[in-house]
């Protein structure tokens, strides 16, 4: 008896020694178990491949089940540390590998990352559900939160308490067996969908290519354009021909120059179609059931419509406030666009053309429009955006505004060639962060412009995590021995995700949950679209729009033209953005969790609105990522009322000077730093003194 002891001894011994070496191989192989051994602790890019994703994921849900078990096993009294800190605290392994996954999947994906997102999607679905649902977790955050009036907290704290119960009441803690299993099920389908949404619109975006061979189809396109396009070609396997895509630094371009109006309409119906050509990456089912479940969901949660659901933490609180602020703006915009139409139909028939203006030809004649009033186009602009110019001139505003500078790092892992790596540092030389930018498009890379945290600002144990931020972008890429040369609007756009990236670096937060971009929807385009106000602003754009080849200050001829085109095509530009608001808002308003026809509710939407036929909506529903795939649904509207906020906040700067130190001072404290540790209209109060008007931002667009 006693040997089989001994044995039984020994064997299991030997059992925990191999789990143990086990696990250390696991540890010392997959980067995720350890320590990020690099300069400022950033991602080993170099070291991470797609197999450690699943396994790292998995880890960190049972790690995080463990940090969890040990809250609600306490039989310690509730208390703020103990269950609110402690739960904030959880979960950091799987924190870790999701910024990580997550950035790379949107940035530079590939078959196998998208099968990870797959089987990743309903385990973790899963496993947030189990922490909302987890009934003796919830109680213990309830006992907390109903003595929050005795308790000293600071407004950070209870910013974070407030925040961590009203999540489990929208969570479903709540609700009854039966509902939470069924919240359960729409939960992980929702996110299932949500993924197949994405990849679709990638693969159809990668998919389409116009492929031109003969020179006289590239009528009117800049050299610089046609440039682009033989590279492209070549890349693409079409060596001597020229191809155009779907990604905008090749459409766009392609839509305001091309002489051929038949290869027009071609390129431009494809990139409203996709989504949409009933194959295997149609998108409208997928959408029409992603609708219907919302609904569903917000039932069983006692809200009328997903939109009350979402609208409940954003500043607009309901649905009908949002639509009630784009009525006062939609109005001035469709009479502006009206009138817009009126003059490029007017130019057809000076032309000696009969035909109708239709979308793929509004770029076209603006862009003609444009150089005929203003003698300035795209072509004229292009050679004083170096794209290092303008990345060092959004830098050298935020060194005037907060003392910052920025230093490039070339010994750092990245992820991808074309990314660039910049150490941020305050002004006395410490250290704040680290930011990645990565600027041209790909196959692998999702479309549009964002900023997200490989690791957000936080402090833990009195010390100070310092953050990790990616910019993503899509700009015009160099061809040949030129440069990246962007457009006006891309160079806006850099300064815009950069304003983004500042909210994250420059964060001051205890508590990750609250730090950097953590604030409402509609609160959180604020410090990106102020941004774009000192791009354009004449005194700045001298400092760095300079000739690539010469090195000449751009003209102050240029510089007026810029200022005096400032509202030309704006009635376009917001109609056009706006009747995605529009859409956006349609669909999550609805009341039944119905699957509607997409093609019939579109259009009744656009009806409804009065969407003049010479303009498309931004976003089609089979291609609307933001509110499909992203994280705006029931919130697009959010950069029109950005707009207002940051029209309203820059008139602060206008009212003493551009870069006036104690204005700076007030927006850094009390805007970028702050996070989401108090409501956003009290820190938008205390920086501005008041609410802001909607008046500004009209008159920014000419609509007053």
């Amino acid at each position: 008896m006693k040997k089989t002891i001994l044995f039984l001894a020994m064997v299991s011994l030997l059992l925990f020694s191999c789990a143990n070496q086990t696990h250390k191989k696991a540890a010392e192989e997959n980067p995720f178990f350890s320590e990020f051994n690099t300069p400022f602790n950033v991602p080993p890019f170099n070291k991470i491949k797609e197999e450690h994703y699943l396994p790292a994921f998995k880890q960190g849900m049972k790690q995080q089940q463990h940090e969890i078990q040990a809250i609600v096993s306490s039989t310690e009294p509730s208390t703020f540390e103990n269950t609110i800190e402690a739960l904030e605290r959880s979960g950091s392994l799987l924190t870790k590998v999701g910024n990580v996954f997550d950035i790379l999947n949107g940035a530079n994906t590939n078959a196998e990352m998208q099968k990870i997102a797959k089987d990743a999607a309903p385990l973790l679905s899963k496993h947030e559900d189990d922490i909302k649902l987890n009934a003796v977790l919830f109680e213990r955050v309830k006992a907390v939160y109903d003595q929050k009036e005795k308790l000293e907290l600071s407004p950070e704290q209870g910013r974070l308490l407030e925040r961590t119960y009203k999540e489990f009441i929208r969570g479903g803690a709540n609700l009854n067996p039966e509902k939470q299993a069924r919240l359960r099920q729409i939960n992980e389908e929702l996110s299932l969908l949500s993924l197949k949404f994405g990849e679709n619109v990638l693969k159809e975006n990668n998919a389409f290519e116009l492929v031109i061979d003969k020179e006289e189809e590239l009528a009117g396109l800049p050299e610089s354009v046609v440039a682009g396009a033989a590279e492209s070609a070549k890349e693409r396997g079409h060596e001597g021909k020229w191809v155009f895509t779907l990604h905008k630094p090749s459409m766009i371009p392609f839509l305001q120059y091309s002489e051929k109006r038949e290869l027009r309409e071609k390129i431009f119906k494809a990139y409203i179609s996709r989504g949409d050509n009933d194959n295997e990456l149609d998108n409208k089912a997928v959408l029409s059931k992603m609708a219907a479940l919302r609904v569903e969901r917000a039932h069983l949660l006692g809200y009328e419509t997903h939109a009350d659901f979402v609208l409940e933490k954003n500043m607009a609180k309901k649905p009908e406030n949002v639509y009630k602020f784009l009525d006062q703006v939609w109005k001035p915009s469709l009479a502006k666009a009206k009138e817009e139409a009126r003059d490029l139909q007017s130019m057809i028939k000076q032309e000696g053309n009969d035909f109708k203006l239709e979308p793929w030809d509004w770029w076209y004649y603006a862009e003609k429009l444009r150089k005929a009033k203003y003698d300035l186009d795209d072509k004229t602009l292009r050679p004083y955006f170096k794209l290092e110019n303008v990345r060092d001139g959004a830098f050298a505003v935020a060194n005037k505004l907060y003392g910052i500078t920025l230093k490039e790092m070339t010994d750092i892992p990245k992820y991808h060639e074309d990314v660039k790596v910049f150490e941020v540092l305050e002004g006395d030389g410490s250290h704040i962060g680290i930011l990645y930018q990565d600027y041209f498009p790909r196959a692998s890379k999702r479309g549009g412009a964002w900023m997200n945290s490989f690791r957000k600002q936080s402090r833990r144990d009195g010390s100070d995590i310092h953050p990790v931020i990616a910019n993503v972008f899509n700009f015009s890429k160099p061809t040949g021995d030129k440069p990246a040369l962007l457009s006006f609007e891309e160079a806006l756009t850099l300064f815009h995700e950069f304003g983004h990236g500042l909210h994250g670096l420059l964060s001051n937060c205890t508590y990750e949950t609250l730090s950097g971009t953590a604030v409402p929807r509609d609160f959180v385009e604020l410090p990106s679209q102020i941004m774009e106000n000192w791009a354009g602003d004449p005194e700045v754009i001298k400092d760095y729009a300079k000739h690539y080849e010469t090195g000449e200050v751009i003209p102050q001829g240029l510089v007026d033209k810029i200022k005096k085109s400032g509202h030309f095509n704006q009635g376009f530009a917001t109609v056009e953005y706006m009747a995605a608001c529009y859409l956006d808002m349609d669909w999550h308003t609805l009341t039944e969790a119905k699957e509607p026809d997409v093609k019939k509710f579109e259009a009744e939407s656009m009806k409804k609105i009065g969407l003049i036929p010479e303009i498309v909506v931004r976003y089609k529903s089979p291609y609307f990522g933001h509110i499909f795939s992203g994280g705006y649904s029931s919130g697009y509207y959010s950069y029109i009322w950005a707009e207002v906020l940051d029209a309203d906040a820059y008139q602060a700067f206008k009212e003493t000077n551009l870069f006036d130190q104690k204005t700076a001072l007030a927006f850094r404290k009390n805007i970028l730093e702050k996070g989401g540790t108090e409501d956003p209209m009290t820190l938008y109060k205390r920086f501005r003194g008041a609410e802001p008007k909607i008046d500004a931002v009209l008159k920014r667009k000419g609509f007053k």
